[in-house]
């Protein structure tokens, strides 16, 4: 009997921490929002620091209407790489993008009101995509599925409205949303939990030290702006900042929303690891080109200057129909402005007046081109040379370069001055 204690007793704590996984170490990674580049920095990121930590498990917290196809499989192959077990825990939605992530994880956990699937392929003008991009989407929510031991199935008509599965509440015609307790009837759902202290009870990870992730406040910014709606909205306050500070004097508040955009985009896309250095120097490139534009004839300068604006953006995209359709809307919405401000301002204030001549010489500030002889008018003389019309006519001893009003006039006429007009001399025949 004591030695039946005593052998419970050895062997208790070790058994113990093993279901309550003592000594382990949990990290909770959020995949929250939007699914855009962003995000898979951060991912990228929380998944090397959970494996530089030995970490045992990883929870991911998804609450997510989808997003970006290439993103969502950027993410999907961190977490096929990774040798930590994981497990996605839907908060509330993984639809689209967010179920094909979840899919490739180990686990998947659902609350009461969560749901999932809802995954067709849809552009950005609310249109369904070409057959070929579906096509391939469908393949890989299959093979996501397939690869955790899933019956792929479902994960096919979540992206094919094709697939008949009234059952479940997606007849034909309609991509497949997963319940709850659906999801757990056709083993995608390992259980129901209602929070994370349950989860981790689940899990056998009660007493596990968790670690939670948090984005960083740069990845926060980069998350906003590498957003598909914001990118045109930044290009065009940069270009509009810059064209209005060309017409106000001085350096003020356009340029420095101009300049400020221009930074924000370019920060953003360099934290979310699409933009390089080479992106910089080619942008610092093309604007030094342009004011040297202004200063050195030609228009050479200018084109280079603009393409390389123009290359160092798309080298920051991570779509380049998307950056061509941003850039597309920043430039109508600049040429817009620039119209109403060159009708309504002109060019004389701002940089223009600097290199551009607005000064005319005018007869009202004292500029002539000529003496206007006024006091000719009355004079005769005599014509030298014969006037067809013109020719050179003597009064009072100064010779006169003059023209007749029309009709021929021989040497040695009598002729007299009726107009003066500049350096024309108009005579009559007397």
């Amino acid at each position: 009997m004591i030695l039946s204690a005593f052998v419970s007793l050895f062997y208790a704590t070790p058994l113990q921490a093993q279901e309550n996984g003592e000594g382990k170490i949990v990290y909770v990674i959020p995949i929250e929002k939007e699914v855009e580049r962003g995000l898979e920095a951060f991912v990228e990121r929380t998944t090397n620091e959970a494996m530089e930590a030995n970490a045992d498990h990883i929870i991911f917290e998804i609450d997510t209407p989808g997003g970006r196809v290439d993103a969502a499989r950027n993410i999907a192959t961190l977490l096929q790489d990774l040798d930590i077990t994981t497990t996605s825990y839907i908060t509330s939605d993984a639809l689209s993008a967010g179920s094909y992530i979840a899919l490739n994880t180990d686990n998947i956990y659902m609350t009461s009101t969560a749901r999932m699937g809802a995954s067709g392929v849809i552009t950005s003008d609310g249109n369904a995509a070409d057959k070929k991009a579906q096509s391939a989407w469908i393949s890989a929510m299959e093979s996501a599925a397939t690869s955790k031991g899933r019956d792929p199935l479902y994960a096919k008509a979540m992206a094919d409205a094709d697939i008949d599965l009234s059952e479940y509440g997606a007849p034909k015609g309609e991509f497949l949303t997963l319940s709850p307790t659906s999801a757990v009837e056709v083993g995608y759902a390992e259980a129901i939990v209602q929070h994370r202290t349950e989860l981790l009870t689940e899990l056998g990870l009660s007493k596990a030290k968790v670690v939670e992730s948090e984005p960083t406040v740069a990845e926060e910014i980069a998350r906003f702006i590498t957003n598909p709606i914001v990118v045109p909205i930044l290009l065009s306050l940069a270009s509009i900042g810059l064209v209005v500070e060309l017409y106000s004097p001085g350096f003020g508040v356009p340029g420095s929303i101009g300049l400020l955009s221009l930074v924000l985009f370019f920060y953003g896309h360099i934290v979310a690891g699409l933009a390089g250095y080479e992106a910089i120097i080619l942008l610092v490139l093309g604007i030094g080109l342009i004011i040297a534009e202004l200063f050195v004839p030609g228009g050479i300068l200018g084109i280079i200057g603009i393409a390389a604006v123009v290359g160092s953006l798309f080298m920051s995209s991570y779509d380049i129909g998307h950056m061509a359709l941003s850039i597309s809307i920043a430039l109508v919405v600049t040429i817009i402005v620039s119209v109403i401000l060159f009708k309504r301002l002109g060019l004389e204030r701002g940089i223009f007046k600097h290199i551009i001549l607005s000064d005319a010489t005018t007869t009202e500030k004292g500029y002539v081109s000529t003496v206007n002889r006024l006091d000719l008018i009355g004079l005769q003389g005599e014509a030298v040379t014969p006037l067809r019309p013109s020719g050179t006519a003597v009064f009072d001893d100064e010779r006169l370069d003059v023209v007749s009003e029309g009709g021929f006039i021989g040497d040695h006429a009598t002729v007299k001055i009726v107009k003066v007009e500049g350096s024309r001399i108009v005579v009559r025949e007397i």
